[in-house]
């Protein structure tokens, strides 16, 4: 059988529902389900609750309420096998059981995606390791689209670039080793950033320790470079903080900015967008009580007029919407026009399509309306207009009286620390004399809790004094071969990250995503799969370009720019048994259409994805492009990773 074209991402969800069911179902008769919050989007984008009811499971409770009942003998607990403190809150609990319940009961642990040594040693000195049963769910990639593949693993960014825990490199190797399983070897596997590279070299010593183990179930054709993806491209967030620092300006972007999108998932006032349609009368009789009541409304492509909005500049949703909303009046109004009886049964069959594109519609121009209200405020505009001026270039002392007035307007922290930190990581730091005096600001009006919290930025490189021996001061392409900060002043116009005039209508490059702004991130995987687009556009011809096929021959025509760009450049070239690959060449062909595997380390943000989408569309007929991520990041995740939660208090 000829191999899949691409990545089969309903196979993924397929397996991961099978695995999860399988397991339920080894425990016998009706059991109460303990999960862990986090565990519960992830795993509710492949198994509804009503799958897992069919499956014995009668009643489920969070991990962290810790209010567990004993109304059933079964309880089976599932929660992250990486957190030391959910494995003590699980012993806790079950210790607890065993006083109070008068019934023996059976517990099961399912640890994901891994059982650890930690996890065994916490339940063994707690006393509880010999009672119970414990098991793993080797959960890795969950698709939230088509194109889109994400870890189940909290919060990836901070781990990663501020507690510098290796985990999620471990488990996005973990992800990515059934992939060339399946499929076969990745042919080349390129990418930009220390931890891309660690990566990389996690995945050469997985595949050979799969091919040194004889029991292992490996085909063939899996230890083969595959014929159906063309290469994996590795881009680490440390090597383009800016991005996720910017306000994203896609609609999908927006709503995730105001609302937070989690899990393809977003809790929206009802007051916004009104109750769900089953509960409308309902909704009218108590009108006064729905203030502060929330929605949870999907967000994925299974709503056809958001996939068609959620990629676009908001500036042109207002008369996407307008379209669509005179579109479907014409059809609703054709069935006057129906003569006959086959006619009319026609529209029949199809209103209730028509229903569910009228609510999508109602529901998306009421969200397009709060977001008008947020965009057209004043603090929005001074927001926006001060990352602007940093990521054009502009002297960044001009845009201090700005910050200091929107501190002395209380915004929110998180706001303001964004600016700082995208003013510190374009320029190189801040000067010594601005930096001390935007921290004393900051402890004035927010509490002096936040010395930890500006310690944890400069920890992470994110707002830092600037120095003199500061590689921000080495011009591109001279100094060292690995730089260990990125030089956006070079790149700027290296790679063209700014674009003065963008068509957000009917646009042609990336950049329309931010406005103006194209992301340095998808700039390096143009780099790789479009480089003839990229030279054109970067050095206005094509003289420089490569002959052969953009990713056999890698970062070629771009290697100055790279040293301007923090961390290692690596290309690395898997090979697999020579006679065999030109037998399945000879069979297979080479004109179908080829899979590129772009992995972020440290997360993607919403726009980053949507400029992605772009490139692919730019590549429609040779390439297609799949993301996987260890998680969908935004400026509140990345700034907000560093805040100190705790309260000093006041005195």
């Amino acid at each position: 059988m000829a191999p899949h074209p691409g990545i089969d991402t309903e196979a993924i969800k397929d397996k991961a529902r099978k695995d999860l069911l399988g397991l339920l179902e080894g425990v016998r008769g009706k059991k109460n389900l303990v999960i862990e919050q986090s565990l519960a989007g992830p795993i509710g984008l492949f198994a509804k609750f009503s799958t897992l009811q069919d499956y014995g499971v009668d009643k489920v409770f969070f991990l962290e309420n810790d209010n567990l009942d004993t109304s059933q003998k079964n309880v089976i607990f599932l929660a992250s096998g990486e957190k030391a403190n959910q494995c003590i809150a699980i012993a806790g609990q079950i210790k607890r059981l065993q006083q109070v319940s008068s019934i023996e009961h059976e517990v099961s642990v399912i640890w994901v995606p891994r059982r650890t040594l930690v996890c065994n040693k916490i339940l063994e000195e707690a006393g509880v390791l010999g009672d119970i049963s414990v098991e793993a769910l080797p959960l890795h990639f969950i698709p939230l689209d088509q194109d889109v593949l994400t870890l189940a693993y909290e919060d990836p960014f901070a781990d990663l670039c501020l507690h510098k825990e290796p985990t999620s490199i471990f488990l996005a190797a973990q992800a990515l080793m059934p992939i060339q399983h399946k499929y076969g070897l990745f042919p080349r596997i390129i990418g930009k950033g220390d931890n891309a590279r660690r990566l990389m070299e996690l995945l050469l010593r997985m595949r050979s320790e799969a091919a040194a183990d004889e029991n292992a179930a490996t085909s063939r054709r899996g230890m083969m470079p595959s014929s159906s993806i063309e290469s994996l491209i590795i881009i680490d967030r440390e090597v383009d903080m800016v991005t996720p620092l910017l306000t994203q300006l896609t609609y999908e972007g927006l709503i995730d900015e105001m609302f937070g999108i989690k899990n393809n998932q977003a809790d929206i006032d009802t007051s916004i967008i009104g109750q769900a349609p089953g509960q409308q009368p309902k909704a009218q009789a108590s009108a006064p009580q729905q203030q502060g009541l929330k929605r949870k409304i999907q967000l994925d492509s299974s709503d056809k007029l958001y996939d068609q909005l959620r990629d676009a500049n908001f500036a042109i949703v207002g008369p996407l919407l307008n379209k669509v909303a005179r579109r479907l009046a014409g059809e609703y109004e054709s069935r006057h026009g129906a003569k006959s009886t086959s006619e009319l049964r026609e529209f029949v069959n199809k209103l209730p399509g028509y229903q569910a594109e009228q609510q999508s519609l109602k529901t998306h121009t009421n969200l397009t309306e709060e977001a008008l209200k947020y965009t057209q405020t004043e603090t929005f505009n001074r927001v926006l207009e001060v990352q602007q001026n940093l990521v054009s270039g502009s002297d960044p002392s001009s845009q201090h009286d700005t910050i200091e007035e929107l501190i002395a307007r209380d915004l929110p922290l998180i706001t303001i620390l964004r600016l700082l930190c995208l003013e510190s990581t374009i320029s190189g730091g801040l000067r010594p004399k601005d930096l001390d005096n935007f921290k004393r600001q900051i402890l004035h009006a927010y509490g002096y809790q936040h010395l930890l919290t500006l310690h944890n930025l400069e920890k992470m490189g994110l707002l830092v004094a600037r120095t003199a021996a500061n590689p921000f001061y080495i011009p591109v392409g001279g100094g060292a071969s690995e730089s260990n900060i990125t030089n956006y002043n070079a790149l700027r116009k290296s790679l063209r990250l700014i674009v003065d005039e963008v068509n957000e209508q009917d646009p042609n490059d990336i950049a329309y995503v931010y406005s103006g702004y194209a992301p340095l991130s998808v700039r390096l995987v143009q780099a790789i799969i479009q480089k003839q687009e990229l030279l054109t556009l970067t050095r206005g011809s094509s003289a420089d370009a490569p002959s052969t096929s953009s990713a056999s021959s890698g970062w070629q025509g771009f290697e100055d720019v790279l040293k301007s760009v923090k961390g290692e450049t690596f290309n690395k070239i898997q090979k697999g048994d020579e006679a065999a690959v030109k037998a399945r060449h000879m069979l297979t062909g080479s004109g179908k259409v080829k899979t590129v595997v772009v992995m972020f380390l440290g997360g993607i943000t919403r726009t980053e994805i949507a400029a992605l989408r772009f490139v692919g569309k730019g590549l429609e007929g040779r390439k297609k492009v799949v993301v996987c991520t260890t998680g969908i990041i935004g400026g509140r995740e990345v700034v907000g990773a560093a805040v100190e939660k705790g309260d000093f208090g006041k005195g």
